[in-house]
């Protein structure tokens, strides 16, 4: 458990500041406690130093590790166009949902980058894993959700395997999804969105041929 950083990827705004800030720094709590990291201290004035002189969105990267380390890198950030639309396949690369480290977001990404090697970024914008039972877990980099007609967006449960990401946590609170097991067969049978807290919720298509 040593071999590893935990990772937070936040979009900054400059008219906002940092987007879903709280629900950030709560998982990085909580994900440090959970695997015997020391408490993360003063994050918040590192994240802003970061960003003290930006003008543009920005993406940053923060790390933190065994010994209490935060690293933080910023890159600029281009936001989707609202109307974009993400084509996803699914990988046969699978998830083990009796992988707890799976449920925290770290550096180890060994089995997401393997599923994103399987196709060409021109065949997939994003690659869907499942798990041993055939069941729904995430993609590479989001959160999946299906919109099935309930009223509400469907997203897989953690215990299939997957990380607890910060927009899925926030429209779980906000009562716009709700938890459920997905299969793979049930993908194309409602409008199917893919999304993380850096980009937001994004409407996608699964790809078969």
């Amino acid at each position: 458990m040593t071999d590893f950083s935990l990772i937070e990827t936040l979009r900054w705004q400059p008219d906002e500041g940092f987007v879903r800030l709280r629900l950030h720094l709560a998982r990085l709590s909580r994900s440090a406690r959970r695997i015997g990291f020391p408490d993360p201290v003063d994050v918040v004035a590192k994240l802003e130093d970061a960003v003290r002189d930006g003008e543009e969105p920005r993406r940053v990267r923060l790390t933190f590790d065994r010994q209490g380390r935060i690293d933080i890198a910023t890159a600029p950030f281009t936001p989707l166009p609202q109307d974009t639309v993400w084509k996803v396949r699914i990988a046969g690369t699978r998830l083990d949902s009796g992988d707890r480290l799976l449920r925290i977001k770290t550096t180890r990404r060994a089995v997401y980058e393997a599923a994103r090697a399987e196709f060409s970024p021109q065949q997939a914008d994003e690659v869907v894993l499942l798990n041993e039972r055939q069941e729904v877990c995430e993609g590479t980099i989001t959160s999946i959700f299906l919109d099935d007609g309930s009223g509400f967006l469907k997203t897989p449960p953690i215990s299939c395997g997957l990380l607890a990401g910060v927009l899925r946590t926030e429209l779980i609170c906000q009562r716009k999804a709700r938890v459920g097991r997905i299969t793979s067969d049930e993908l194309d049978k409602g409008a199917l969105y893919v999304g993380n807290s850096l980009r937001g919720l994004i409407r996608a298509t699964l790809q078969k041929d």
